[in-house]
């Protein structure tokens, strides 16, 4: 796919490693405490599966195949923002602004998979 000026360039192996990698960063910067230890550890294995089930699905052996790894990372889209709604960010602003990003990725990616699923059945 080519680029012009006006037009964004839609990579989704990129978009969901960028998620994965801004997801980890973003949990390096919370308040240790004991449940965000626990629902960050949750958080990051379901942003690392949205990109990896991606890929697999990119490998994928037959449609159905295909389908189903998709249904996955939506999913795990949707885990990733429940994970992020129970993190407590504290009084931190520049955290509740990074949580609302990641948040609105996770809705984004949510329904990218639901489209590629619908379109794909």
């Amino acid at each position: 796919m080519t680029e012009t000026p006006n037009s964004k360039k839609y990579d989704l192996e990129e978009r969901t490693f960028q998620f994965a990698k801004r997801v980890r960063e973003f949990v390096k910067r919370l308040p240790k405490t004991i449940a965000n230890i626990e629902d960050s550890k949750q958080l990051v294995n379901a942003s690392g599966s949205v990109g990896a089930n991606y890929r697999e699905a990119n490998e994928a052996l037959s449609k159905k195949d295909f389908v189903m790894r998709i249904k996955i990372c939506r999913k795990e889209a949707k885990e990733s923002r429940y994970w992020l709604r129970l993190i407590d960010i504290g009084q931190d602003r520049d955290l509740g602004i990074e949580e609302q990003y990641l948040e609105n990725e996770a809705v984004e990616l949510t329904h990218i998979f639901g489209s590629i699923v619908t379109k794909s059945e």
